[in-house]
């Protein structure tokens, strides 16, 4: 079944700003564009799945912060089910003998995050796994951004994550990445893009030619910075009108505005 939390046309239309959509999906789904990721190249990504039946499926993506500590988005979890954590993935309808499956013991949403409105903020959450995992070489720590870092407009990023291809497209079994520079918040903010829509906790990057989509979703936006890969989003929503809409970049949670809020309650 899937699950797409999306405005109809009609209401976009009326409406003075597009609306978001969110990019969890309860079923398949990968970047909009990019190309498949060298296997394990990003070994912090973790698919975060749901128990239906006898089966788990893949819903969203995530970042293993800590050895016990992943991140994902709050429009992920916010529903009551039996999740688990596979770290060390690529294909994900393959076992490649090189995957972690961690059950989640408990679920910490930000306490201002409200189902109902996702543009206004606070779409992160952390997921606590039942045992450490084992750290290797398909299976490391994303980095986090120093409290209150703020990218420049163009700084490279990359989105990675098993979301659809295209709105309503064709499925991939393999982790994607996809080039989504930053698009400031000045930009980002002005009424030919986002407007009032997208806050200063947030981030934007793409609007041009790839972006993120359903399955997507609480995965991480990878950016270059002094050298090093660090998670300076997690993926949140596109626009109504598509995944890939132009001057409609994908909007991710800022996670340099959450970093004290994480500290808390990872101890």
């Amino acid at each position: 079944m899937l699950r797409f939390v999306l405005f109809t046309t009609l209401a976009a239309l009326v409406l003075s700003e597009p609306q978001p959509s969110y990019l969890e999906d309860f079923a398949e789904g990968r970047v909009v564009g990019g190309e498949v990721a060298r296997p394990h190249s990003w070994p912090w990504q973790i698919s975060l799945q749901y128990l239906s039946g006898s089966s788990y499926y893949h819903t969203c993506g995530g970042t293993l912060i800590r050895r016990g500590w992943v991140m994902t988005a709050a429009h992920c979890v916010d529903t009551a089910r039996t999740w688990r954590v596979v770290l060390g993935d690529h294909n994900i309808y393959n076992n490649d003998g090189t995957e972690q499956y961690m059950t989640v013991s408990q679920v910490h949403i930000h306490p201002n995050w409200n189902s109902n409105n996702v543009a206004g903020g606070y779409d992160i959450a952390l997921l606590r796994l039942s045992s450490e995992v084992a750290l290797n070489n398909n299976v490391q720590l994303g980095i986090l951004p120093p409290s209150g870092q703020v990218l420049p407009n163009n700084n490279p990023c990359y989105i990675t994550g098993w979301g659809r291809t295209q709105t309503g497209g064709s499925l991939s079994s393999d982790l994607k990445q996809a080039y989504l520079p930053v698009v400031d918040f000045n930009t980002c903010s002005s009424p030919n893009w986002w407007g009032s829509t997208v806050k200063y906790t947030m981030v934007c990057a793409g609007g041009y030619n790839d972006s993120g989509c359903q399955g997507d979703s609480g995965g991480p936006l990878n950016c270059s910075v002094n050298g090093q890969w660090v998670v300076h989003g997690v993926t949140s929503f596109v626009s109504s009108l598509g995944c890939n809409t132009y001057q409609k970049p994908t909007v991710f949670t800022r996670v340099s505005a959450y970093i004290s809020w994480m500290n808390g309650i990872m101890g």
